[in-house]
């Protein structure tokens, strides 16, 4: 590793432990206020109204509550997937159907996911919309994760696999206090089309 790419490297660390400790410091109150928020944004979104088939994950470790967006979804008949681990594929995703009565587990990480079912899993590109989770943004659409690469090698590994087929489009969701002016970025990277937060949407080209 390289003395530039060790000091990125460090810098990524450090801006994931900040952001996380500030999202964590959020109280009850405003977790759940956020979570009814995100919830005017999402049902606005013109990606989302077209979407039957959406991907977003089960919220952990401070971040933005999904549950009301997606109880939203299950009132709309969308269908939602939750991105699990991949059990012989390393650091990658499946996403498989998530029902009102879909059973838990934990994964390696204490993330709660469904129960692998082969016959509840949706290939990567038939679903329309992925809502992705972050641990930092910034203003040109820069998005840093928890440092797993899981995501980035789901985006970048489907971008035109079939012809004339499109990848989902992606939707980073975040707190807005987890804006970060500036975000080192790594080659391998992918940057994000919109964030989503409970006040706003960012759109990049």
């Amino acid at each position: 590793m390289s003395d530039i790419t060790h000091t990125i490297a460090i810098t990524r660390t450090e801006i994931r432990q900040q952001i996380r400790h500030r999202r964590q410091q959020l109280s009850t109150l405003q977790q759940q206020q956020a979570s009814h928020d995100l919830v005017s944004q999402f049902s606005q979104h013109i990606h989302v109204q077209s979407a039957q088939h959406i991907a977003i994950y089960l919220h952990n470790d401070g971040e933005l509550d999904t549950q009301a967006v997606i109880n939203w979804c299950w009132q709309q008949n969308k269908h939602v997937y939750i991105p699990i681990l991949h059990p012989f594929s390393h650091k990658q995703l499946l996403f498989t159907r998530l029902t009102p009565t879909t059973p838990l587990i934990k994964n390696k990480y204490g993330i709660s996911e469904p129960k692998l079912d082969v016959t509840q899993v949706i290939p990567y590109l038939d679903l329309d919309l992925v809502c992705s989770p972050l641990v930092a943004f910034d203003l040109v659409g820069n998005r840093l994760g928890m440092g797993g690469g899981y995501y980035d090698r789901t985006f970048s590994q489907h971008q035109f696999v079939r012809h004339n087929q499109q990848p989902p489009y992606v939707i980073g969701l975040a707190h807005d206090c987890q804006q970060h002016d500036n975000l080192p970025i790594a080659p391998w990277d992918m940057p994000i089309k919109e964030i989503m937060t409970p006040s706003r949407t960012l759109a990049f080209n």
